[in-house]
């Protein structure tokens, strides 16, 4: 492989320094380094990050290539500054087994344009009656040290309860969708002001919070690691801050679009706002950035949810939940949260890079730009602002809520191990 040099970036968003990428590894970071031999990347006035980590993307393959594909998602990932994903298990059939996994897994090393690495499901089916085979999806070729029901909330607190204890061993992590099943029967969009004057079923916060207030007390009293997905109230905030203030082993991720929208465009019965959990609040969306910018929130997972045309074009009561996310998640995130001074860029990369690694343990991801560590590298042009056209992206799905949107910010090249899977901002 030969030399790169990328020069001029804001390293962080700090001072510009070269980076020297040698093979598969960053060679060297100062200024005014050599360019003899390195294909040169200008990159003046530009943001260089470690490559963006996914805890939470759905890839739909197996069973479900007519929505997206391992490699159309994770060219998506790519285009979105993403080097590494974690691939959720409601796939058909379902990712409960070892050789499930290791189908996606080898999928993810075929595809080239990112690393994948498989969630196992927690329960077998994905129907909350039976731990799935935990300890053998670990000891797979895929390694999965990430398990979740995602999609559905193991609601049953015995399972859950067994299924801590089991991860405990190999130092694994239960993702839970909380959402207790109960409370949301026949919910279509967040309860409150707007579901009562459009006569919409309620889905309440309560639903979720309720959900996440038992697991982290059964991870206390386990001793083991829950990750909360997509945590979307103010509510939920308080429990998680809460949690970890007495020491609980607890993490959380927000979704971009949870930081941005309101329940106030289901009004347009458009089901692109369609999603689960459901849009809220303007207090909630407040609520979630300060949690993001505190850390009690720690990471931002994007949810990519996937879906052909015909599952989202029809009425709101039939239309499918969930939002494409890769391709746009680090504009909004720049949008609602650096624009808005409550991070910098350095916030950015541990809560899209640093922490997602740390948490699902992703090898070689979430380092540090410096010498001798992976180059897995995504290179931002902040100031570009651009209209969101669906046409564009590279995922095999459009439904994304942001079509005609303004949104700051451009990944201008994403590079794994060395090699640029995107240049200037179009797939290599």
């Amino acid at each position: 492989m030969s030399k790169i040099l990328i020069r001029g970036a804001k390293v962080l968003g700090g001072e510009p320094q070269d980076v020297l990428i040698d093979g598969e590894t960053i060679a060297e970071v100062g200024t005014g380094l050599s360019a003899e031999g390195a294909t040169v990347v200008e990159a003046d006035g530009q943001v260089l990050l470690p490559g963006l980590v996914d805890l939470h993307t759905h890839l739909r393959e197996p069973g479900r290539e007519d929505s997206e594909t391992v490699l159309t998602g994770t060219r998506a990932a790519a285009s979105g500054g993403y080097t590494s994903v974690f691939a959720m298990a409601n796939t058909h059939p379902v990712a409960d087994t070892a050789g499930v996994v290791e189908q996606v897994w080898r999928l993810g090393k075929e595809s080239g344009y990112c690393d994948v690495q498989p969630i196992g499901a927690v329960t077998v089916g994905l129907e909350g009656k039976k731990l799935a085979e935990l300890g053998a999806m670990h000891d797979s070729a895929a390694g999965v040290t990430v398990f979740s029901d995602d999609g559905k909330c193991v609601d049953d607190a015995v399972i859950m309860r067994r299924a801590l204890e089991y991860v405990k061993a190999f130092g694994g992590v239960v993702a839970q969708h909380a959402q207790e099943p109960r409370l949301t029967e026949g919910a279509q969009m967040n309860e409150g002001i707007v579901s009562a004057e459009l006569g919409l079923g309620g889905w309440p916060a309560v639903a979720e919070e309720s959900i996440i207030a038992r697991d982290v007390l059964l991870a206390e009293h386990v001793g083991s690691r829950v990750h909360i997905c997509h945590l979307s109230t103010a509510g939920s905030v308080e429990i998680v801050r809460w949690a970890k203030s007495r020491g609980i082993d607890v993490t959380a991720e927000v979704t971009p679009h949870h930081l941005l929208l309101t329940d106030e465009l289901v009004r347009s019965y458009n089901p692109v706002y369609k999603v689960n959990p459901p849009l809220r609040t303007e207090k909630d969306v407040l609520a979630l950035r300060e949690a993001l910018a505190d850390g009690t929130i720690d990471i931002v997972a994007t949810d990519h949810a996937p879906h052909p045309h015909e599952d989202k074009d029809c009425e709101w009561a039939a239309a499918a939940m969930g939002m494409v996310g890769l391709e746009t998640a680090l504009s909004v995130v720049q949008q609602t949260m650096v624009e808005t001074g409550l991070l910098d860029w350095a916030g950015v990369a541990d809560r899209m890079s640093f922490a997602p690694a740390r948490i699902g343990r992703a090898t070689g991801h979430g380092r540090p730009v410096s010498a001798g560590e992976p180059a897995n590298l995504t290179l931002v042009d902040p100031a570009y602002r651009g209209v969101v056209d669906p046409a564009d992206f590279a995922s095999r799905s459009r439904n994304t809520p942001y079509e005609g949107r303004e949104l700051p910010g451009r990944v201008t090249h994403t590079f794994l191990r060395g090699r640029a899977t995107v240049v200037d901002g179009k797939l290599a």
